[in-house]
């Protein structure tokens, strides 16, 4: 099993109230799984996915990662297993406005103390070529289209190589046919055998993905099967 949690609870304290995001949240995802987490907001899907993507750490509870628990770890060491494993999407992009595509895309492979800067630039290169943004490497986020972007941030995802991606409402800052043409890009990834977490409230992305976790006040309210692509 790939990703395999156990009673995750996230609580945040908030002055005098204490707010419960999670609450005792035990779920599985396996290696090459296509999966769409939904709910309404402040339902703890967004919340789950920065724990699963080890941005965030659990209040209580467990999280193992392809064979290792994870939910323990601090700093710089859920900081390594994040970059070696897991590769990020985001809804707001989250390219650094003042350096180029190459710069943006490369910014993963800073932690690879091994790696040269030109060689750095190099596969951020390929990434960007691959997903058709070759003609923009020396273009910063500023001149580029919300498609473009968006690509560009998948680049960034991509470039480390990582068996599994996280996208937290993808589509979400895009009109609906740039929107078909990201998810036609995270289903062809699919295929190509990583394992895909989508978070989203659209019913027509979610109906990308194999498996659909819906969630309801901080819990697992439905765990179903679904077609995929069409």
């Amino acid at each position: 099993m790939l990703i395999a949690t156990r009673d995750l609870t996230k609580s945040y304290d908030l002055g005098a109230v204490e707010v419960q995001a999670l609450r005792g949240v035990s779920m599985e995802i396996s290696e090459g799984e296509y999966l769409a987490i939904m709910g309404p907001s402040g339902s703890g899907k967004s919340t789950l996915m920065h724990i699963l993507g080890c941005l965030d750490t659990p209040s209580s509870g467990s999280y193992v990662l392809d064979g290792s628990e994870v939910s323990g770890l601090q700093g710089r060491d859920l900081a390594r297993v994040r970059n070696k494993k897991i590769g990020f999407v985001f809804q707001n992009f989250n390219l650094l406005p003042r350096i180029d595509l190459v710069s943006n895309v490369s910014l993963p492979l800073v932690y690879h103390g091994s790696m040269g800067k030109a060689e750095r630039a190099q596969k951020a290169s390929e990434q960007l070529e691959r997903l058709g943004l070759g003609h923009r490497l020396r273009h910063k986020p500023n001149e580029l289209s919300g498609g473009e972007r968006q690509r560009a941030a998948i680049a960034r995802a991509l470039v480390n190589k990582p068996s599994i991606l996280l996208a937290d409402e993808p589509t979400g800052n895009l009109d609906q046919k740039t929107g078909r043409e990201i998810m036609d890009i995270l289903d062809g990834l699919h295929r190509e055998g990583r394992t895909v977490v989508i978070v989203t409230h659209d019913a027509n992305v979610a109906d990308h993905a194999h498996r659909i976790v819906r969630f309801e006040d901080g819990a697992v309210a439905e765990d179903r099967g679904n077609g995929g692509p069409r």
